[in-house]
């Protein structure tokens, strides 16, 4: 009989770290959804069972999308790149255009046929890091020129943040942040840089003038407004969210109270998605579950620098980095919002909040990470020093 081990060597490629640490959060993700979703029973007449099975066959699905994105050689994703682009953008403005409208915002664009929505801006997230480490990957040596930067990197980056900020400013600010950092570490001018985001910041100023004119242009201008002017203040019903998840977070202590111990999903909106951080720090503790979700995410990012800083070509390091930073960026939001330290913005948890196809684009995410890790770690054409240490390395992380 094959040894466990084995079978996970012969089939899992890639880092293992990754593997795990994305194993763990899923496993999480099923704990936590299974127990904050009671409210769904009696408020939707739906079983916690039947909302169980259905988030384990997301996940079950999320899982097969990242083995197989880990199995392509990561170079093809480059390629894909190019033609995916173009196409986000369109699907991106048909969302503006005809999208499922929920609280004033477009952002689900139905699948014909199939019954299933999925939200554009988490295809987008995806395609254009891909895309921007392909531009930066191929650059020449010499220095960029400002016309390369704005016509090569800043109009598809401004295309896809611009057509999702009237819907989402926060995933639209989020993105544009991880894209200029995958940019500085692509080596673009410092200048360069601080002139795009002073352009960025004069044309929302613009936005923000003409909208008064017309308010369509940002239907939720005074979503945005109301969530800064009553962040952090005495407004009960404002704050209502957020004061609830402060409670739940003092009411979890620092040593776990156990599974189905929280309370707070009887009152608190949202407890298994957007404010699931605060529902597991209530039956999980302080230290395990909110220090242990946010050390997860940090392991993350840190096996994505390894991968960056031994993978030979310069897209997959790029790619690798941009991809892990736009995952962890938005769980460091949503643990922010948990504890308010900035307003509410409605990020997931990535992999454990409860939600849709966004699952499926967090673990596409992670099977390029995989696949760019296959060509370090599995290579047969890698550097046979730099196996062996890996693999020394890896046995030693398995004692």
């Amino acid at each position: 009989m094959e040894h466990p081990g084995h079978l996970f060597n012969d089939h899992l490629k890639g880092d293992r770290t990754i593997w795990m640490v994305a194993l763990l959060l899923g496993t999480t993700s099923l704990l936590a959804v299974y127990s904050a979703s009671s409210w769904m029973g009696w408020r939707h007449d739906w079983g916690t069972f039947q909302v169980l099975v259905k988030h384990a066959l997301m996940l079950a699905a999320g899982g097969g999308i990242m083995y197989a994105a880990s199995k392509l050689k990561y170079t093809v994703y480059s390629k894909l790149s190019q033609v995916l682009l173009g196409a986000t953008i369109g699907l991106l403005l048909l969302t503006l255009l005809i999208g499922s409208n929920v609280n004033g915002a477009s952002r689900w664009l139905a699948i014909p046929g199939v019954g299933i929505t999925f939200q554009t801006s988490d295809l987008a997230r995806v395609v254009i890091v891909v895309y921007l480490a392909r531009i930066l990957g191929r650059h020449r040596e010499e220095e960029w020129t400002f016309r390369e930067v704005l016509l090569k990197v800043i109009l598809p980056v401004g295309a896809v943040c611009g057509f999702i900020l009237p819907a989402n400013f926060s995933t639209a600010a989020l993105l544009f942040g991880t894209c200029m950092i995958v940019m500085f570490i692509g080596q673009v001018p410092v200048r360069h840089l601080l002139l795009v985001v002073g352009i960025a910041i004069a044309a929302f100023g613009l936005l923000l003038l003409l909208s008064k004119a017309n308010p369509e242009l940002l239907p939720r201008l005074e979503t945005w407004r109301s969530r800064l002017m009553t962040h952090g203040g005495d407004d009960r019903d404002a704050n209502y969210q957020v004061n609830n998840a402060k409670i739940a977070i003092v009411h979890g202590g620092l040593l776990p109270n156990g599974p189905g111990t929280g309370t707070s999903r009887n009152f608190m909106p949202h407890p298994e998605s957007d404010m699931i951080y605060a529902f597991i720090i209530e039956e999980y503790g302080s230290v395990i579950g909110g220090l242990g979700l946010l050390m997860l995410y940090l392991i993350l990012l840190s096996r994505a620098m390894r991968i960056a800083n031994r993978c030979e070509k310069r897209f997959g390091s790029l790619v690798a980095v941009g991809l892990a930073l736009s995952l962890v960026l938005q769980a460091l939001v949503n643990m922010a919002v948990a504890v308010n330290l900035v307003p509410v913005t409605g990020q997931p948890l990535p992999l454990v909040s409860m939600g849709g196809t966004s699952m499926w684009f967090t673990c596409l995410s992670l099977g390029i990470m995989l696949s760019v890790s296959r060509s370090v770690y599995d290579d047969p054409a890698a550097p046979k020093q730099e196996k062996a240490r890996t693999n020394d390395e890896h046995h030693a992380a398995a004692a």
